[in-house]
């Protein structure tokens, strides 16, 4: 039986672990892009956008919502989303300190 190692970190390293994760695939970092550069909540445009199938593109969105990253509302067969700037601020702004703290020591 595997045990889950990832209770022993703090919660904010897991945050941020997750976070790390959902941008961990190139698909999801030019969904995130799409989103960003029409600046509103775009529906099936995402999947004109990329070379993915509908599903793929799907899959990929869960990822992003699950992780916080996304919002979106489902009517229908027809889905919105958007990027959850609090959320994408929030995460990058951990990022940074986290490193910016860190940079300052010396490598061999």
């Amino acid at each position: 039986m595997a045990i889950n190692k990832s209770l022993e970190f703090s919660k904010e390293l897991v945050e941020l672990a997750e976070f790390a994760k959902a941008l961990s695939h190139p698909a999801r970092i030019a969904i995130l892009q799409t989103l960003a550069e029409k600046q509103m909540c775009i529906c099936g445009e995402i999947v004109e956008v990329l070379p993915l199938a509908q599903a793929t593109v799907s899959q990929h969105l869960k990822e992003l919502k699950n992780a916080g990253l996304i919002k979106g509302e489902i009517e229908g067969k027809k889905s919105c989303y958007c990027i959850d700037w609090e959320a994408f601020d929030r995460f990058t702004d951990k990022m940074n300190s986290m490193f910016k703290d860190l940079s300052n020591q010396q490598c061999c």
